[in-house]
């Protein structure tokens, strides 16, 4: 008998799957190779001028990332900013080391406070852990909503639909235009806006997001394509099972027409800013108020996971770009911001 073997997919190599290790948790465990490639960043290898003591740092971490570091031997690096960058990684490190898993260490930075931790690592942990959390996903709608958990967008209207694509890349393209200004000014005027170069996530292409995950050049089309809206209801879904163990449905609504709701999580700064006006019963500029670009409810599986003050109330999420049209998720929300029952919160 013949029997059909499933295909895995790769997705998302520059996340750094790869260079971890699975726990019987179905978490990732920190390996040497992933400690490695934060050792081969430009803020820590040794520049040719470094002083004796960062070159030995150095030296002894290539050959055993995990072994302890003194703080004095940090201290002895001469170059204030050398010594500054080595202190942060080291602390990081040593909190990645201290727990089970990488996604028990993001636990502890968002519970315990991640001040003084750069966004940009935040997210690099963040896109390892949905990486590992979506693994075996055959939907490329799911990953391409996944990628606002850690890459943040920039929102832009097309034929009045509301499209998200990242930001970085829109950056680039814009300060290559700039670029053009000054040496081409007609072919920069001729190229367009940024959004027009990348591709719109529809059924008929969304198969080609196999071969550019790692470029995020996909647009997605928040706006008018449902199942757009539906693979982020499901990233949040599986967001909140695979970090805190909970099951969840979430549902897109077109607005909250609740006059009893208990409870929201704005899904990023400016979602929260907006919510809590709404909910102090404050004048919000309809200007403001536009920004809004995503309402979800969401309910429990188990009653028993619920804070006894929501009483079978569902919570409402909320997404809103800037005023720059740049929107910034932080899943850190959906951690510390749902009201969880009892030893759970």
């Amino acid at each position: 008998m013949n029997h059909a073997t499933r295909t895995i997919k790769e997705f998302w190599v520059s996340s750094g799957h790869h260079m971890t290790q699975p726990t019987k948790g179905g978490g990732l465990a920190v390996t040497d190779e992933m400690i490695l490639a934060y050792l081969a960043r430009p803020e820590l290898v040794p520049p040719e001028d470094a002083c004796a003591a960062e070159r030995a740092l150095h030296a002894m971490l290539m050959t055993a990332p995990a072994r302890p570091v003194p703080q004095a031997m940090i201290a002895a690096i001469e170059d204030e900013d050398a010594r500054e960058n080595w202190a942060f990684m080291i602390g990081f490190r040593d909190r990645l080391l201290a727990c089970p898993s990488i996604e028990a260490a993001y636990l502890d930075m968002i519970r315990q406070g991640a001040a003084g931790i750069p966004p940009l690592f935040l997210n690099q942990l963040v896109h390892l852990i949905l990486r590992n959390a979506l693994d075996g996903c055959d939907d490329p709608y799911v990953l391409r909503a996944a990628e606002l958990f850690f890459r943040p967008q920039k929102a832009s209207f097309r034929d009045g639909t509301l499209l998200l694509a990242d930001a970085e890349l829109i950056e680039g393209f814009e300060a290559e235009r700039s670029s053009l200004m000054h040496t081409a000014p007609l072919a920069a005027m001729l190229g367009g806006d940024a959004m027009a170069e990348l591709e719109v996530m529809s059924e008929p292409n969304a198969a080609t997001y196999w071969s550019c995950s790692d470029a995020f050049s996909m647009a997605l089309n928040v706006g008018g394509d449902p199942r757009a809206r539906e693979a982020l209801c499901r990233v949040v879904e599986i967001w909140i099972g695979h970090m805190l163990g909970i099951t969840v449905t979430v549902t897109p609504e077109a607005r909250i027409e609740d006059a009893d709701w208990r409870w929201f999580v704005g899904l990023d700064a400016q979602a929260t800013a907006i919510g809590n006006a709404f909910w102090k019963g404050e004048a919000v500029e309809p200007s403001v108020a536009a920004r809004i670009c995503g309402l979800f409810r969401l309910d429990f599986a188990d009653p028993r996971n619920v804070s006894p003050k929501i009483a079978g109330k569902p919570v409402y999420l909320i997404m809103a770009f800037s005023e720059d049209m740049t929107l910034r998720l932080k899943p850190q929300n959906l951690i510390v911001g749902l009201p969880l029952a009892g030893a759970q919160a």
